[in-house]
């Protein structure tokens, strides 16, 4: 949830120093090329700007900005109470104690404190749910440090023992265990809001004002009918409409919640965080649903809190509050600030935690259940088809009004005429339910007009029913929704989790992607190939009979203590199990190798200072406090930058020397030899501490900084991580479809040239040179201008931070780039919150970078990223076909009923029939076309940039060619359809019943056949892969299908008659003639520069509008200040 961390310091806002400005944009309320970043007003704005018929319907998948505002009400509630306990805690607390802190630890520790506080037992445990959790809720220090029996320094200890739990193994975590846990204080889960209903859906579906319209008409259709011709006959009419109203509602309903429940699944796995506890000694990893209290919790950068808990032990340990507090200011957490807050992220440090409230009993849990996940965000591509929308719309409204004035004219001038040919209305003579009942007729047959290709407005245009129907396309942005939501499915399935609905979109548009290294490109899997270790070469490199003792002792001592990894032993002699980072676990592995009892050797000393491995400095150490009164210093990171920190080194004889200039470059140069092997390189160095000169106070530990001049080195380590399989060949595929791959690692800048000229971005060590091969440190020492300049041409970045990720994402921005990027650690936050698309690692990357990100990426690999490619395109394109389908069916009906009612005084196609056909192109057409799934030849073609017209003219042209061919055949039909179909010598009222049930047919199986033209708009074989769709096999197996069931057997709702098979295959061939036509056309040459857009058409049309509605309502607020 976005709105949740918007106070996080990693999220950066839409600035011009990031690349974006909103004054490029042109000035359209219906274009915002990125949404994500868009302020409420803009998005208010095209919400107001759109002609809409069923607000609730248009827009149950954009963002309820009325909720949004009230969520963050609610939001600003829980963060109050949370700052108060807060505030009223560190006012007690200081007013309790002295100020010298170690007079206050030492001598003034409070008497009371040393008096036990026993909790109530609760089941099987010491303590109970109720208890914990006002304790968490208050931050009752005073009561921590008194559970347990009294004492200094019980605290989380006297916690644990109450909950028969070791702060060290953790749980048992048995399925017993498990359970009485969860019964007795919980599963970490909250009450979620129900998704609405079907019948919810069904109720807004009701909410058509054309379909409000036409059961009012067919209402006073079915009384008159029933009143003029009796029970038997006079019911037809209106029955048909209704049942044709309630078929589409049914759809529409049943369509929007699958639509729904897709949605609902996508949020499901976005809650699914995964993470490690420690039970039984060892590391598991379980599903944040699964956390007890009482399970032991590892902390590390970038991590969730899964649940409310108290602080074991912490090192640095920095929290981000932002998401409960509303505050950017880290906190930094230790023994008298051990509570931790569920849904907070761990910012710097790494510690453990215990357990004790989860799921409801947690502020978070609170807040998430007093909140519901808004699953609306509008697309860049949903706003540029209201846009289209509402110019139909505007459109439809013309044609409509026109249609209706000529048919009432005719009618009151005696030109209207019964099939029979007499006059229907005759001055004087007709009857007032007569003149009525055609009105209703006349009426309805105009909503019908325009009910197909746009869902119509009413107006009242007269004291008593006058109706006007506004034609507006409503499924045209609804489809898009519609695509994302089966895209979305799809790309799950491909190890895609989308965050974002508009990254479906913009990848499609994405020009360059920046992607990571190690996981990404590679396999992930560490292995230590080549070490160096006193002074020579170790072959092989786990050969421990060639280390000198001492040499052996801290080289051990070092991997054992300064790691965030763990060796676990099984019992009954099975594999060891290692865990931790890939290289961490390469490392381990090679240290048990070399002889190292993991659990040993960290029971030998104590920590007392931990500096995590930090992506700026490219190093972390640990500072060990040793049984003989000694302080070892240990460092690990990147080989060059410890080699720089080194002044000796210990040789194969134990002995440490001075690290001369002639052992400085033996090294330098066994660390190119390993990087241009393509082998990480990873150092190991010491150094021993005066005890005397390490802190003591907590608070001063905190604020430690660990020495790091004057080390010893102990080893260097050339670690293998081979490419993935097949890499090759996707980025040679990524580079075919326009878009550039950039890696961008925090390895030597040797390895990071061999390892790209692996993958195929480097082709030849021609380009492995600047510009194309850069340093982060290099690039970040130029100007924005330089680095703008300069950007284009990078292809490899090596020892980067993520802040020259940052700053290369926003040079390319600057040069109209799209950028895709790919990230893991808490430090890409910024990097990936500001590209156009953010991918983050879903096995690697943290809660920090997830949360910032846009599409997660299930299994790290480049294959899948390259897969998002593929469907981001393959979005657009399905966009583009419905597209394409609609309009014609838009175009061609409103001139066949403008035309025919201009020159005959009817309109060929009746309200129910329109409305069939209108299911065809809304709900069915859409489905049928969403489900293309994406091709290779998506990847032949350049990537289509934000401001790319949505019609293009390729588009133009199929369109028109289609049009025109359906409107010239039913209007050929509606004029001349009897001598043609040679039913000259049958009655007048039957020879127009069969002519018009043929130019039903005919009208809806062009509509048909043109489905399949909108599969390839630009290839000649419309047929190319249709087997693999089923759905569009089987929806037009479909609608086939029931259009013989209308024709032959729902006669009389319909106004059809039965056709002879001569008079089917006539229908048949008419629609068949489309697809020659599509295929000849497409021989037609069409210019690629864009001759129409619909940005300065929307920008004219939607200005009229506002302007005409704000008149209205002015006049109808200056009218109601009248009446008051």
């Amino acid at each position: 949830m976005a709105s949740l961390s918007s106070g996080s310091p990693y999220r950066r806002r839409n600035d011009v120093e990031a690349g974006h400005w909103e004054d490029d944009y042109e000035d359209s309320p219906f274009h915002i090329p990125r949404t994500k970043t868009a302020s409420v007003e803009r998005l208010r704005r095209w919400r107001q700007a759109a002609l809409v018929l069923d607000a609730s319907r248009r827009f149950q998948y954009t963002l309820d900005i009325k909720k949004e505002e009230e969520k963050k009400k609610i939001l600003e509630k829980i963060r109050a109470h949370v700052q108060a306990i807060r505030a009223a805690y560190v006012f007690s607390f200081k007013a309790s104690a002295p100020t010298n802190a170690r007079l206050r630890a030492d001598l003034c520790f409070p008497l009371w404190k040393f008096i036990a506080f026993h909790p109530k037992p609760s089941g099987d445990f010491g303590i109970g749910r109720d208890e914990l959790c006002t304790m968490m809720r208050d931050h009752d220090f005073y009561t921590l440090e008194r559970i347990g029996g009294g004492g200094r320094g019980r605290g989380v200890n006297g916690v644990s023992d109450l909950l028969k739990t070791n702060v060290e193994k953790g749980i048992l975590g048995d399925y017993a265990d498990l359970l009485k846990r969860r019964n007795e204080f919980g599963s970490n889960n909250y009450p979620q809001p129900k998704g609405r209903s079907f019948w919810r859906f069904l109720w807004e579906a009701c909410q058509d004002y054309t379909l409000i319209i036409l059961v009012v008409a067919a209402v006073i259709s079915l009384a008159l009918g029933i009143r003029k011709e009796g029970i038997k006959r006079g019911w037809y009419d209106g029955a048909g409409i209704t049942f044709a109203v309630i078929i589409i509602i049914v759809v529409t309903a049943t369509s929007d919640y699958r639509q729904s429940l897709r949605f609902q699944n996508i949020i499901a796995e976005k809650r699914n965080i995964h993470l490690q506890v420690i039970r039984g000694g060892r590391r598991v990893e379980v599903s944040i649903f699964d956390v007890v209290v009482g399970d032991v919790v590892p902390l590390n950068i970038g991590d969730q809190v899964p649940a409310d808990g108290i602080l074991i032990i912490g090192h640095s340990l920095g929290i981000d509050e932002s998401a409960m507090t509303g505050e950017s200011k880290i906190v930094h957490k230790n023994s008298r600030l051990p509570f931790l807050l569920s849904g907070c992220k761990v910012a710097d440090g790494c510690g453990t935690m215990l357990v004790t409230s989860v799921g409801i009993n947690t502020e978070w849990g609170l807040l998430m259940a007093s909140i519901s996940e808004d699953t609306g965000e509008e697309t860049p591509m949903q706003i540029r088809l209201n846009g289209i929308a509402t110019f139909i719309g505007i459109v439809g409204v013309a044609g409509a009004i026109g249609v209706l004035v000529v048919l009432l004219i005719r009618f009151f001038t005696g030109h209207t005429k019964n099939p029979d040919g007499s006059i229907q209305f005759k001055r004087g003579k007709t009857i007032a339910n007569d003149a009525a009942n055609g009105t209703i007729k006349i009426i309805s047959n105009s909503v019908g007009i325009v009910a197909d290709a746009v869902d119509a407005v009413i107006k009242i245009l007269s004291i008593m029913v006058t109706i006007v129907v506004v034609a507006v396309p409503e499924g045209l942005p609804l489809a898009v929704t519609l695509i994302l939501a089966y895209s979305m499915r799809k790309m799950m399935a491909d190890k895609a989790l989308v965050r974002t609905l508009s990254a479906c979109e913009t990848m499609g548009s994405a020009t360059t992607i920046c992607s990571d290294k190690t996981g990404t490109l590679t396999l992930n899997q560490m292995t230590v190939l080549s070490t160096y270790i006193g002074g020579q070469k170790i072959d092989p490199p786990d050969s421990k009979s060639e280390l000198p003792p001492m040499l052996s002792t801290l080289l051990i001592e070092g991997i054992a203590q300064n790691t965030n990894g763990s060796v676990f032993v099984p019992e009954g002699g099975e594999d060891l199990e290692v865990s931790g980072s890939p290289t961490e676990m390469a490392i381990l592995i090679w240290g048990v190798k070399l002889g190292m009892n993991f659990d040993a050797v960290r029971s030998e000393s104590t920590i007392i200072h931990v500096f995590p491995f930090n992506s700026e400095k490219k190093r972390g150490g640990t500072a060990l406090h040793l049984p003989d009164s000694q302080v070892h210093i240990h460092w690990k990171g990147a080989a060059e930058i410890i080699l720089a920190l080194c002044t000796r080194y210990i040789d194969a004889n134990d002995h440490i020397l001075p690290m001369d200039e002639d052992k400085k470059l033996f090294f330098k140069q066994a660390i190119d030899d390993m990087a241009a092997g393509s082998l990480r390189c990873v150092a190991i160095a010491y150094r021993s501490y005066e005890i005397e000169k390490t802190p003591v106070d907590e608070e001063e530990l905190t604020q430690w900084a660990l020495p790091e001049d004057d080390l010893i080195l102990l080893a260097i380590i050339g670690l293998k991580d081979p490419c993935r399989p097949g890499v090759k060949e996707v980025v040679r595929l990524c580079q075919n479809a326009g878009v550039k791959v950039r890696m961008i690692t925090g390895d030597n800048l040797k390895t990071a040239k061999a390892i790209a000229l692996e993958c195929g971005i480097l082709s030849s060590d021609e380009n492995a040179r600047e510009p194309y091969l850069i340093e982060g440190s290099v690039f970040r020492r130029y100007s924005e201008e330089e680095r703008k300049a300069i950007a284009e041409d990078i292809l490899v970045m090596g020892r980067s931070s993520p802040n020259d990720k940052l700053l290369l994402v926003q040079a390319l921005q600057k040069r109209k780039h799209v950028v895709a990027v790919t990230g893991d650690g808490t430090n890409d936050a910024p990097a990936l919150h500001e590209a156009d698309v953010g991918l983050s690692m879903g096995i690697q990357g943290t809660e920090v970078a997830k949360e910032s990100s846009d599409i997660v990426i299930l299994d790290d690999n480049f294959a899948s990223v390259v897969k998002v490619f593929r469907w981001g395109r393959s979005v657009y394109a399905n966009i583009q076909k419905f597209i394409q389908f609609q309009l014609s069916v838009n175009v061609a009906t409103i001139i066949i009923n403008i035309v025919a009612a201009i020159f005959s005084g009817e309109v060929p196609l009746n309200t129910v029939q329109l409305l069939w056909v209108n299911l065809i192109m809304d709900t069915l057409g859409a489905l049928a076309l969403a489900t293309e799934p994406p091709t290779d030849h998506l990847m032949h073609k350049p990537p289509v940039g934000h401001r790319a017209p949505l019609i293009t003219n390729i588009m133009w042209r199929n369109l028109l060619i289609q049009t025109i061919y359906q409107a010239s055949v039913v209007l050929v039909l509606a004029f001349r359809g009897r001598s043609l179909l040679g039913l000259q010598h049958q009655s007048a009222e039957h020879a127009n019943k069969v002519n018009h049930t043929i130019m039903f047919n005919a009208f809806v199986l062009c509509q048909i056949f043109n489905e399949f033209n909108a599969r390839q708009p630009d290839e000649k074989n419309i047929f190319k892969g249709i087997t693999k769709n089923h759905w569009f096999m089987g929806i037009a197996a479909v609608e086939i299908i029931l259009q013989f069931i209308i024709v032959e057997f729902n006669r009389k709702f319909t106004s059809t008659v039965g056709l002879n098979w001569k008079q089917w295959l006539i229908s048949v061939a008419i629609g068949f003639m489309s697809w020659p036509l599509a295929f000849f056309g497409k021989l037609i040459p069409v210019p690629e520069t864009p001759l129409l857009t619909e940005t300065p058409l929307l920008k004219l049309f939607s200005r009229r509008f506002r302007r005409l509605r704000n008149y209205l309502r002015t006049i109808c607020k200056s009218r109601s200040r009248d009446d008051l």
